[in-house]
């Protein structure tokens, strides 16, 4: 084999080489998916409607899906625990939080603050964690406003007279604040179109499994670009 046989001979195993490094690439880079980044899941609904039993239901069914806690000034509940519960502020520190811009959203309800806190949902979604908010109907609002991939989920109560008896039955509010929620409640059963799924807390059991139905869903569905 003479000089140029030899270097003709040399270039075509070479680029034999960079062809098969190059598709064995291609095959690599197809076993690995981009991690998905989590889906922010607002769950909201009148007062006493039960908000709050569902979704501490359904954390433990579910892997890679956590509870955002909200901060509030409003006084915590027996059996209430800081940092799990609520995050409890007095209203000069959470009007300070405001200033800051520390909440995703944030309302006033019932003469007290919530507010859901910015930073740490953010980190949770980029880790590919699911995090439920489960916030008040106009505070919800505010969410979907800034953040239009959300997925909207209202709770109802079966039927009004039901959602009255389940505030009174709380005992942990005086009548005039109940008045006011079921004014409120009136008010936010009016706008549940606006959502994207409606669960009915008719039986507790069948209301966590619809939930946990629709967060499966969402994992699922196909993202069109």
């Amino acid at each position: 084999m003479n000089t140029v046989e030899a270097l003709t001979k040399l270039g075509e195993t070479i680029e034999t080489d960079t062809r098969a490094k190059d598709e064995a690439k291609k095959h690599s880079s197809r076993g690995k998916r981009k991690q998905r980044a989590g889906n922010l899941i607002v769950i909201t609904g009148p007062s006493g409607v039960g908000k709050g039993t569902l979704v501490h239901k359904l954390l433990p069914r579910m892997d890679k899906l956590k509870y955002s806690v909200s901060v509030t000034t409003r006084a915590n509940r027996p059996g209430e625990v800081e940092g799990e519960s609520y995050f409890f502020r007095t209203r000069s520190e959470f009007e300070d939080m405001i200033r800051q811009g520390a909440f995703m959203e944030w309302a006033e309800f019932a003469g007290n603050y919530y507010g859901t806190p910015r930073g740490w949902v953010a980190q949770e979604l980029d880790n590919g964690i699911d995090v439920i908010l489960e916030i008040e109907v106009q505070g919800a609002k505010q969410i979907f406003g800034e953040h239009p991939e959300a997925v909207m989920v209202f709770i109802s109560p079966p039927n009004f007279d039901e959602l009255a008896s389940r505030l009174k039955n709380r005992k942990t509010e005086t009548p005039e604040k109940i008045k006011m929620r079921l004014d409120k409640a009136q008010e936010e059963l009016q706008e549940k179109n606006v959502f994207h799924y409606e669960v009915v807390n008719d039986k507790v059991d069948e209301a966590v499994n619809n939930l946990e139905h629709i967060v499966y869903a969402e994992r699922n569905r196909i993202i069109r670009t």
